[in-house]
């Protein structure tokens, strides 16, 4: 399920909380900074599990937001590392997942505190940060749809 939505104007600017997006095949999320930018398969939409995020806070004692993550959506109730290849759809926009959306340096920067430095971060999220995600068809994706409709792509 779609627990929540996000989206920034521009790099590094701050997350705006959305109740529905439109996205747009091959170009993104109309509105967020990297709307028709992409260099790469991949970059039109991210994704990580909000189960990732509460499991990095408890092994951390740490309490970072599910905003300070960077990803466009959080998903409740569903592996996303189990989506790299497959095809699926929310609200009927259909959506490969490409590969996994590993943590950088500038993310590890970003969460970095006293005790966690930007290093251990990186390392605890590798695996865990997230999937990269091309859109196949346009169409809005609202806070409570669900991943449905999962196969294995015919790429």
């Amino acid at each position: 399920m779609i627990h929540r939505i996000y989206i920034a104007k521009e790099h590094a600017g701050e997350q705006q909380l959305k109740q529905e997006i439109q996205l747009v095949k091959g170009k993104g999320i109309s509105g967020d900074r990297n709307y028709n930018e992409s260099e790469w398969n991949g970059q039109n939409l991210t994704l990580i599990e909000l189960e990732e995020i509460d499991r990095f806070n408890k092994s951390f004692n740490q309490h970072i937001t599910d905003s300070a993550t960077r990803r466009n959506l959080i998903t409740h109730g569903i592996r996303l590392n189990q989506l790299v290849g497959k095809t699926f759809t929310i609200n009927d926009v259909k959506l490969l997942g490409v590969e996994l959306c590993e943590p950088c340096a500038w993310l590890g920067e970003q969460l970095e505190k006293d005790g966690l430095s930007r290093k251990d971060i990186v390392k605890a999220l590798v695996g865990r940060a997230g999937l990269r995600v091309d859109i196949h068809s346009d169409g809005k994706i609202r806070v409570g749809d669900e991943i449905e409709n999962i196969a294995d792509a015919n790429v």
